[in-house]
């Protein structure tokens, strides 16, 4: 994976293109963060359809660094809630890991994100955010 493949697997999540960010996985990836884990394309879009319909969840990446088996990508992660997202939503998501926010309330965080690749393409991923 290059620079130029990351940014378009960027741009493709900041557009909410579910399809072409999935496009860029292995087959049977796995991805597991914050509790939540989705291995199918449906799993994707079903997680990111959820929480896009409150917040517009955005990535800034500052650093990239890649080789045949790992991009590692330090970013700003933007989370803007354009409608209430609560407690009681998330819990029935299985989201407990995940903090309710406001309509109109806007988050920073800095995040650090590790995409395992298998031929060109991504088969696992991690990340921590950093407070």
């Amino acid at each position: 994976m290059t620079r130029e493949d990351y940014d378009r697997y960027a741009a493709a999540f900041n557009a909410r293109d579910y399809d072409a960010v999935f496009d860029f996985y292995a087959d049977n990836p796995q991805m597991a963060f914050f509790g939540i884990e989705i291995r199918t394309r449906q799993q994707l879009r079903d997680f990111y359809t959820f929480l896009h319909s409150y917040v517009r969840e955005t990535i800034t990446v500052e650093k990239f660094a890649a080789s045949d088996e790992l991009a590692a990508v330090e970013g700003v992660i933007r989370i803007e809630a354009f409608k209430d997202l609560t407690r009681e939503e998330l819990d029935a998501r299985g989201m407990q890991q995940f903090f309710p926010i406001s309509a109109g309330d806007v988050q920073e965080m800095r995040q650090y994100i590790h995409y395992h690749l298998r031929d060109g393409k991504i088969a696992g991923v991690g990340c921590a955010i950093v407070p």
